[in-house]
């Protein structure tokens, strides 16, 4: 994605057909809009125009002219500026990507004051914010693009180039990409442009792997966009971007595990299951949980139980997707932890074989294609046989779906060619219960009657 974004960032910008642009020079821009830093009408060259010694000078007044916001929803406002800004910008990026020369400490601290300018910005209501209502999907409706990214684009190529050029010093850059710097661009995670996000996923990546001492911070701060998300607001638009980055950095955790990250998988991973819109990050989420486990087996079982105490009762989407990822992570169990929560498991599993909605019914019989999980079944079949039998039999008498009855027929066939005495006693414990829940009926339904009858008398009487 990195190399894609670097592609793109060094493909010429188009320009526009409008007449005043075409009268900006191919080798200067004059700034006419009495920008800071360039006197009013003053002509800036191009950097292969001046000396090498005077290039710190100008990528400092390119800086200054840069600073300047425009109005991009109306778009015959000020279009000559507009267009010296972006050649302005094109500029800086090329300049900080060529590596031609070492900027001074100044000019960065003036590139990074530039690039909070345009970056930093209160975001445009959402559109749950307009009609009150969450969405469900993420594709559901069309997302808000930003009207200036003509500009803005340029902005974040031209921060991901200086986080990424070897010639950045850290000791000095970490004064400018400071706490507040990185508490603002995760802020920004929140835009609903898919593009901007994209872009602050790979420079936040970037920050993450070159800035070692911001490190912790960023996972404090990502943990608490996670909290207030889950228990306050259930709205944010980036939070699959900040999966995806922490996916990779959970990839990189050192063995043994520190506390810390356990905690990080329990308080704010596990509690992700909770929220309404989580078809919009699953998938991150997933892999992040996946990640925990194939690094420690032991952490299987917290995360089973996690799943668990979280599983969604009236939401049948939202169960199929429970159940994927529940197979992932069996996939990675071994048998020590799965006979830890194998009870709990199997109760839950067995309310989903008598789903009425036969897509979640046919994902959990689904599970038993999974040669890894039919082992950890026959090594433990005297305890769960006998807790989802009753639902295999009450699938196979009266469920409406047909795919779902067959597949039942071979769950209970592979059951019995597994251990057929134990097939057996269940079958017959079965047939026992049932016998004892019709005479249960038999005397409710006597003891109704004669109720009825009883209160005939007294009002004959």
């Amino acid at each position: 994605m990195l190399n894609k974004l670097m592609k793109r960032g060094a493909r010429k910008q188009p320009k526009t057909d409008t007449d005043s642009i075409a009268s900006v020079s191919a080798s200067s821009v004059v700034v006419g809009d009495g920008g800071a830093g360039a006197g009013n009408g003053e002509v800036i060259p191009m950097f292969r125009d001046v000396p090498i010694p005077e290039r710190q000078v100008l990528f400092f007044k390119k800086c200054r002219v840069c600073c300047v916001k425009y109005d991009f929803t109306d778009t015959l406002d000020k279009v000559r500026e507009k267009e010296v800004k972006r050649m302005s910008l094109v500029e800086l990026v090329d300049y900080v990507q060529s590596g031609s020369g070492k900027i001074s400490e100044a000019n960065q601290e003036e590139m990074v004051k530039m690039i909070s300018v345009n970056i930093f910005r209160c975001l445009p209501p959402g559109a749950h914010e307009n009609t009150g209502s969450v969405s469900m999907e993420g594709d559901e409706d069309e997302p808000f693009l930003e009207p200036s990214w003509p500009h803005l684009q340029l902005v974040y190529d031209l921060l991901l180039r200086y986080v990424v050029s070897t010639e950045t010093d850290t000791k000095i850059a970490k004064k400018f990409i400071d706490h507040s710097f990185v508490l603002k661009l995760l802020d920004m995670f929140d835009t609903e442009d898919p593009r901007e996000r994209e872009y602050l996923k790979t420079i936040l990546h970037r920050i993450y792997g070159k800035f070692m001492v911001h490190r912790p911070f960023i996972r404090n701060a990502i943990n608490n966009i996670f909290y207030q998300f889950i228990y306050e607001t259930e709205r944010n638009s980036g939070i699959a971007e900040l999966l995806e980055i922490l996916g990779s950095i959970i990839n990189g955790f050192a063995l043994p595990m520190k506390e810390e990250h356990k905690l990080f998988l329990m308080r704010a991973l596990i509690p992700l299951h909770k929220p309404k819109p989580i078809a919009m990050y699953h998938q991150q989420l997933a892999y992040c949980i996946i990640q925990f486990v194939e690094k420690d087996n032991k952490l299987a079982d917290t995360v089973i139980r996690g799943l668990l105490k979280y599983w969604p009762v009236t939401n049948c989407p939202k169960e199929v997707l429970f159940l994927g990822e529940l197979e992932e992570v069996l996939e990675a169990t071994q048998a020590t932890e799965f006979q830890m929560c194998m009870v709990p498991l199997f109760r839950q599993l067995a309310r989903c074989l008598n789903s009425p909605h036969f897509q979640v019914a046919e994902r959990a019989l689904f599970m038993w294609n999974n040669e890894h999980l039919v082992s950890l079944i026959a090594q433990n079949r005297t305890v769960i046989l006998p807790i989802i039998f009753d639902a295999l039999e009450m699938n196979v008498q009266a469920h409406w779906n047909p795919a779902v009855h067959g597949l039942t027929s071979n769950i209970k066939k592979m059951f019995m060619e597994m251990d057929s005495e134990l097939f057996e006693e269940c079958q017959r414990q079965y047939t026992q219960k049932q016998a004892l829940a019709k005479l249960a009926e038999d005397q409710r339904q006597q003891t109704w009657q004669r109720l009825a009858e009883s209160v005939a008398v007294q009002q004959v009487g």
